[in-house]
């Protein structure tokens, strides 16, 4: 097992004291040392940062090239057609990107990090296509919130089928968009649909993801590495939605507050879902329910420190005892990611 120099260092020492407190005997301490290497820097890190940049900037210099005057002539005359028909052709390159990444995932499955820059292309251009589309069927009713289920169900289905949690990853993001804008077409784009303002109804959507989406593909053996980011967009929503109505709760408008009653509700409510994520990260070993569940405590807290307290406080004050705690706050989550990570390199070993 390969391991960086900073993972390499705990572990080392942790093996050190494990030999000198008679844990473990000096034969234990070798096959120990002798599981793992230390890695002189971490390429793999690099790798990733490094797809995601050319993904970038790939994107920058299509948008660069496309703002010049002569590209764009030449684009007019030589696209001089119907959106359908522009449409197709971003249909066919999205399917030739599609192939490109089944192919390579295939025959270089190690090659994680660029068999999903060439899917996130195809992403790319399957929404181009999914929006020339839109633009060809306009009837003008302005329900294009059908576009945005269009784009979730082939991004589901692909994302099912290579199988790429990237894509999938995708397909959830269009389904809360589609939700958001579908119940906002129907209420006539006012601020409440069933008496529920956006953030409220996010809740449904999270909620649904995390227990269905779980449900699923806990029982779906070929599938169940889809659990966690079904999961992590489903407490996403969540969150980011108790949050805001902590703030401001279910009004029709971010610039009018509810009463202090109300927004208490929602933030005590707030405050429980972050305990109950805590509680089940814990009973379970869930690092990704029990690391949403702390992350959202602290910012309901800190939110409501500053609610309360910046205008009473001075300021030097305020953020004196802001640095602390976080301070205080990262110590002690670097202690405890660094006993995580030796636990679960010696549970590996053994």
């Amino acid at each position: 097992m390969q391991v960086s120099k900073k993972e390499g260092k705990v572990l080392d020492g942790a093996i050190k004291n494990w030999l000198e407190t008679d844990i473990i005997s000096e034969s234990e301490s070798e096959k120990l040392q002798s599981s793992y290497d230390v890695i002189p820097f971490d390429w793999k890190r690099v790798a990733k940062y490094s797809f995601w940049v050319a993904i970038i900037c790939i994107v920058i210099s299509v948008a660069s090239v496309l703002a010049n005057e002569w590209v764009i002539d030449l684009f007019m005359s030589l696209f001089d057609m119907n959106d359908f028909v522009k449409s197709l052709l971003f249909f066919a390159l999205s399917g030739g990107l599609y192939f490109l990444g089944i192919k390579r995932k295939y025959k270089y499955p190690e090659k994680i990090y660029s068999n999903e820059a060439i899917f996130f292309l195809g992403i790319l251009t399957t929404a181009g296509s999914i929006a020339l589309l839109g633009n060809a069927m306009d009837t003008g009713t302005g329900h294009f919130s059908l576009l945005l289920l269009l784009a979730a169900l082939v991004y589901g289905l692909l994302g099912l089928w290579f199988p790429s949690k990237l894509v999938w990853l995708f397909s959830l993001i269009s389904l809360g968009s589609w939700f958001g804008a579908e119940t906002g077409y129907y209420s006539g784009w006012g601020a409440y649909y069933l008496g529920m303002n956006y953030p409220l109804r996010f809740i449904l959507v999270g909620l649904v993801l995390i227990f269905c989406g779980s449900y699923i593909f806990n029982h779906w053996q070929s599938r169940c590495e889809f659990v966690r980011p079904t999961r992590a967009i489903g407490l996403l929503y969540l969150f980011i939605a108790l949050w805001i109505l902590s703030l401001f709760g279910n009004t029709a408008s971010f610039w009018h507050r509810a009463e202090h009653f109300e927004l208490f509700g929602w933030s005590l409510l707030f405050a429980v879902a972050a305990c109950a994520s805590i509680y089940h990260g814990v009973k379970h070993d869930d690092g990704m329910t029990r690391g949403f569940g702390l992350t959202f405590l602290f910012i309901n807290l800190y939110t409501k420190f500053f609610e309360y307290f910046w205008e009473d406080t001075d300021k030097a004050i305020f953020f004196t005892i802001l640095a602390l705690s976080f301070w205080y706050l990262g110590a002690r989550a670097e202690k405890i990611w660094q006993m995580n990570a030796v636990k679960s390199k010696v549970r590996k070993a053994l």
